[in-house]
Parts: C-alpha cells; structure tokens; sequence
C-alpha cells in the first residue's frame, strides 16, 4: 500500500484550521502541514476556503458528519476562536442537525482542540497578566462538544507560540502528527465516558416563525 494511501477502515478525521494570516503563523502552519500528510485527515483552510466568509453549510456538515474525530486548529486571539470559525460552529453547529430535536448527525464523534497562545503558560495564571488559567477558556468548546453528543478531547496547546524555539515547536508538531496518525488509540481514551446525551426542550429552542422579527 502507497505511503500515501489511508489503510482499509482507517479512522476519519476532518481537520477545521482558522487563521487569519498564515505568512504570520509560526505554529499553526507547521501543524497543518504535517495533517496534509496523513492520508486519513481532511484538511478544511477556512480562510482560504471562504475568504468572504460564505461558507457552505451542506458541504461543512457533509464533512464533519463523514468524520470519526473533527479537529478544532486556530490561534487563540481574545481568549477565543477566531472569526470564521467562530462563524463555522454558528451555521454549521445548526439546530435540528447538531443538537435540539432530530439533531444527531455528530453523536458519538470526538472533538479535538488544537491551539496555541502568543503569552507564555504563566501569563495564565491569577498572578499572570490573563488573570486565569487556560482552563478557564476552555467550557465554550466543551459545552459545544456535549451539546453535540461528542467527546471532548483532553486539546494540544502550545503556549508562548511567538517566542517558541524551533526545537519546541518541532517537538510540538512531531506529537501532534504522532496523536492524529495514532487516533482512536490514545491511552487516555479509556477513561472519558460516553458521549453523553443532552435533551433540548423544544420550549427553550422553539422553531422560528418566519412572521416574526426576533
């Protein structure tokens, strides 16, 4: 079998990266380099993809559905995503697809954060200038995770991406290669639970009425 051929049942893995400005990006591009190399991951440029931010919403949810783990890639800019995926997960993360009523096309799957900061791990701290640890950022993308009925995956961060050596950094792309191309046979998947399975009443999220302006 080629080198670049993805072997009989191989896992899926659709690979979601955001960043506004690659030429800047010291990490982030390295990373998605080494995904394009493995055979079982598609990988999703957004911002080249959809530079005026029209993203396709049939063709996303196609994708993530098709996927065994989907992988959240970005710099972390305001504590946050950045824009477009934020712009991804608001159209494509829809209700009655995702979550709410008949929305199960992603129970079951695995979701995966990849990210990196510009301030070192001790800027994120009570006496560190972001005032909290990186834990503290991380509910949103969890809550997101189980209100799709997926598994949120312990992430991969790179703190202090701008100032990194190139020996960390090449660390840091070599373990990430290593986890996809070892994906599901991570140790520590024995011990998260179920993909749990979160009930949206229909009076919290009723459908819209297309004669009312919200």
């Amino acid at each position: 079998m080629p080198d670049n051929e993805a072997r009989p049942g191989a896992p899926r893995i659709y690979l979601i990266a955001a960043h506004p400005n690659w030429a800047e990006s010291r990490v982030n591009r390295l990373l998605v380099e080494a995904a394009r190399a493995l055979p079982h991951v598609r990988v999703q440029d957004l911002y080249g993809t959809y530079p005026d931010f029209d993203i396709d919403v049939a063709a996303e949810q196609e994708s993530a559905q098709a996927a065994d783990m989907v992988v959240l890639l970005h710099p972390i800019q305001w504590y946050a995503m950045p824009a477009l995926m934020k712009l991804w997960c608001d159209e494509v993360l829809g209700y009655g697809w995702a979550y709410g009523p008949g929305g199960t096309a992603l129970n079951g799957k695995d979701l995966w954060l990849v990210a990196s900061t510009g301030g070192p791990e001790a800027s994120y701290h009570p006496q560190g200038y972001n005032r909290y640890f990186f834990d503290a950022f991380l509910p949103p993308y969890e809550q997101t995770a189980t209100l799709c009925g997926m598994r949120f995956l312990p992430p991969l961060l790179l703190h202090g991406a701008r100032r990194a050596d190139p020996d960390e950094v090449r660390r840091h792309v070599d373990v990430f290669a290593q986890r996809l191309g070892s994906y599901p046979d991570w140790p520590e998947l024995e011990e998260l639970g179920a993909c749990p399975v979160i009930d949206v009443p229909t009076s919290d999220r009723p459908l819209p009425n297309p004669n009312e302006a919200r």
